[in-house]
């Protein structure tokens, strides 16, 4: 497999699992043999993010060293996120209004699945209100939140060391040293790690493949289709113009990132990507301060393929039970979908959490969402991929929005990427 490239080894894992898949379709042997194979691998993912992202983060804050600086990065990225979302939702809520997929589905021809596993969650994830999200950013003890994952705690702590690096002169050079040191073994390790990622993916694919017939499908295929249309509609054309706007283009990035694309899709985990979309935006010519805060903090805060998918799905419910949605309770559902969509992403089923927060403000009925339970894994993985072309395309517009975006590296970096492509 060493002739080939890593995106031609996950396109081979991805046949091969979907065919596994097919072949033992309702046997349970599936899951018990390949289960413990995509878990290793996205174990070992979950393992090296959070290293990447504290060392990363404290070298690139030491290196600007400016408190004023960052505020003013973090002031852009907070404010660009917010617009870019909500323009997602809104792009969601058009497109159900222009197609409503809901509307004629036979809801006796449905499976219903099991979402008590969400509805906890979502109480768990309501009971912290916006103000108590807010304070945890600020963490008790940092240990507890690298431990939880807590990737907004560890971006607050991270960017606090990183301060005081800077602000200890020469006598922080040998923490800053160790750093950089721990930024670049670790970046080693997820080269290493990539070398298993087509097992990964072919064990992940093929235990999803086996669990889900065609019969289960069909019904919701209009919903389906949808949401992949509205979804390549959303990168190529808003995503396109911000990244025209920019100085690049969105089809050169799609390329440089061809195997995180193909990985995240495979895998339905932002997560497993993160630390190569880091070094790869790098390599674009984003300041390391930029990459190593927009990306992580977009996690949070700018999950475009997720808020999308929330508009999109709210109103198949309401289509489906044939709940008339006037502007008004729509234009309450975007401004609902704005506040309840931030700062959860290191929670399961994600999109599943927000939706449980949000139907019952607009008076849709919860237990829709049972209906579409059944299917939400394969549009996660389209999500992911939305969410993943979404924050790195915002590391590029930050750096471009301070003037730190390196033309001549992006440059050199796309025709080194379109060549290996050709």
């Amino acid at each position: 497999m060493k002739r080939f490239g890593l995106a031609i080894q996950i396109v081979i894992g991805l046949v091969l699992g979907i065919l596994v898949g097919a072949l033992f379709y309702g046997n349970p042997a599936v899951e018990t043999f390949l289960q413990p194979i995509g878990d290793v691998f996205i174990r070992l993912i979950k393992m090296i993010v959070v290293p990447i992202v504290i060392a990363t983060l404290i070298v690139g804050v030491a290196g600007v060293g400016d408190v004023k600086k960052l505020g003013k990065i973090g002031g852009k990225t907070i404010l660009y996120f917010e617009i870019v979302t909500t323009i997602a939702i809104i792009v969601g809520l058009l497109s159900a209004n222009l197609f409503q997929p809901g509307v004629g589905v036979d809801m006796t021809q449905l499976t219903k699945t099991d979402i008590n596993k969400y509805v906890e969650t979502a109480e768990t994830s309501q009971s912290h209100g916006f103000i108590e999200t807010f304070v945890n950013i600020v963490p008790k003890n940092v240990f507890e939140a690298i431990v939880k994952g807590d990737m907004l705690a560890i971006i607050f702590f991270s960017v606090l060391f990183g301060l005081g690096v800077a602000a200890a002169g020469e006598r922080g050079k040998p923490v800053l040293n160790f750093f950089q040191g721990v930024a670049d073994a670790m970046f080693w390790v997820v080269n290493a790690i990539m070398k298993f990622a087509p097992f990964g993916v072919f064990a992940l694919i093929g235990v999803t493949v086996s669990k889900f017939g065609l019969s289960s499908l069909v019904p919701l295929g209009k919903l389906m289709i949808l949401v992949h249309f509205t979804m390549l509609f959303f990168v190529i054309v808003v995503l396109g113009v911000i990244a025209r706007m920019s100085g690049i283009s969105i089809f050169n990035l799609i390329k440089i990132l061809k195997d995180e694309l193909l990985l995240a899709y495979s895998t339905a985990s932002s997560e497993t990507v993160l630390p190569k979309i880091m070094e790869k935006m790098e390599r674009l010519g984003c300041p390391k301060a930029i990459t190593s805060f927009v990306i992580p903090t977009g996690y949070s805060f700018n999950l475009d393929g997720s808020t999308l998918y929330q508009a999109l799905a709210a109103l198949f419910i309401a289509q489906m039970y044939g709940i008339d949605m006037p502007i008004s309770a729509q234009i309450t559902l975007v401004l609902v979908l704005m506040v309840t969509s931030k700062g959860i992403a290191g929670v399961p089923g994600v999109s599943f959490v927000v939706l449980l927060a949000t139907l019952g403000s607009v008076g849709i009925p919860l237990e829709g969402l049972a209906f579409i339970a059944g299917i939400d894994r394969l549009l996660d993985m389209a999500r992911t991929v939305v969410n993943v072309i979404g924050n790195s395309l915002a590391a590029v517009v930050i750096s471009r929005w301070e003037g730190q975006f390196d033309q001549n590296k992006a440059k050199a970096y796309i025709r080194e990427a379109t060549t290996k492509v050709a």
